[in-house]
């Protein structure tokens, strides 16, 4: 059900992973809208409920699953209409169990599928009548609406499952089927034996290029303020305002971010000014401070993240110790936390966390530096 449909929502700071898809509300009118379900079990249907109060609110209508003949209905801003013959594919019942299925996903918890491939694995390796009701007990509790896509197979949909948990001379959910003949139940266990061979064949392949994923925690670079170097920083040395003086051209800079924002201004007096914000208590906030009352270069907003690129290089060029902290974080996704940058931060899922990124390149880099590809 989620597919692409990858939203969140912010709770207590705390980001919420999330999916939707479009449902009607009922009120007054019928209004085509999305239904918004979250990893933490609420729904957004246009209000925050739980589980049992969306159930309540799919008893009363007000999350509509039958759509009466000359009904008005509209879209906002979008469109308005009037039902004529409509259809709906969804009942209460199965509208309420595809939400659980999504809850169960968004957790990485098997959902109705997951549970029913497990059920027939356990047949299948027992193939006891109790194992097989059981599997065949566990696969009708899917959604209906999601059955044929239980295996993942576009060819085959869900005929070998639904002939499987049949069992030989039954019937299968589906009316329109045959009862099941020896020969067919026999081709679906065929069918599971090859699709076995091919779990384990994938399950011990190694990727090509490495994991997908890193194998390190993340770490999170929290919003601080030092003013002095220290003789072990931990994370705190990976801030661009961490006081590690670096040397552009021929300017020495207090830090990365006195290096950025002297960069960014387009006079000469106020760079000077910036490079030398030095003596505040907040040295890094102060040199911002500059920088955002005076003009900025034509054309920053393209080349600000060439500019902080080659600065972090600087910096973990200059201060080898540094380098070593940024190398020690091994694969982990670095979340930068700036408060006065959604471009720059990552600020609780908020912002785009370009620091973050680039750091994890010129880590990269260092790594390149020690196990070197002649060339590069």
């Amino acid at each position: 059900m989620i597919g692409r449909r990858i939203t969140y929502r912010i709770a207590d700071g705390v980001r919420i992973p999330g999916t939707w898809r479009h449902a009607f509300i009922r009120n007054g009118g019928y209004f085509l809208t999305d239904l918004f379900i979250y990893a933490d079990g609420l729904i957004d249907c246009w209000g925050l409920v739980t589980i049992e109060e969306f159930e309540e609110k799919l008893r009363t209508g007000w999350v509509a699953t039958t759509l009466p003949n000359g009904a008005g209905a509209s879209a906002h801003n979008l469109a308005g209409w009037k039902f004529s013959e409509p259809q709906s594919w969804l009942t209460p019942e199965l509208l309420i169990a595809e939400v659980r299925d999504a809850i169960d996903q968004l957790n990485k918890r098997p959902d109705s599928t997951g549970r029913a491939l497990a059920a027939v694995d356990v047949f299948l390796a027992d193939r006891s009548e109790e194992n097989r009701a059981a599997a065949e007990a566990a696969f009708l509790a899917v959604p209906a609406s999601q059955r044929r896509y239980a295996l993942g197979d576009m060819d085959s949909k869900d005929w070998p499952l639904r002939v499987l948990v049949a069992g030989p001379g039954r019937r299968t959910y589906l009316p329109g089927d045959p009862p099941v003949s020896q020969e067919d139940h026999d081709r679906a266990l065929a069918y599971f034996e090859e699709r076995a061979h091919w779990r384990r064949e994938y399950d011990t392949r190694v990727p090509a290029d490495g994991p997908a994923t890193p194998h390190a925690p993340a770490i999170q670079l929290y919003q601080s303020y030092p003013n002095k170097p220290v003789a072990d920083p931990g994370h705190r040395g990976l801030r661009n305002d961490y006081p590690a003086p670096i040397t552009i051209g021929e300017v020495l800079h207090p830090s990365v971010a006195h290096a950025y924002w002297a960069l960014s201004v387009a006079r000469t007096e106020v760079s000077s000014a910036i490079t030398a914000a030095d003596t505040a208590a907040d040295t890094a906030a102060a040199a911002r401070e500059l920088a955002a009352a005076a003009p900025r270069r034509e054309g920053w907003e393209h080349i600000r993240t060439a500019v902080m690129t080659g600065l972090l290089r600087a910096k973990y060029d200059q201060h080898p110790e540094l380098a070593e902290i940024l190398l020690a974080t091994d694969d982990a996704t670095l979340i930068y936390d700036d408060m006065e940058s959604a471009f720059w931060g990552d600020n609780a899922g908020r912002g785009r966390n370009w620091t973050g990124r680039l750091l994890e390149l010129v880590r990269s880099e260092l790594h390149l530096r020690r196990n070197g590809i002649p060339g590069l």
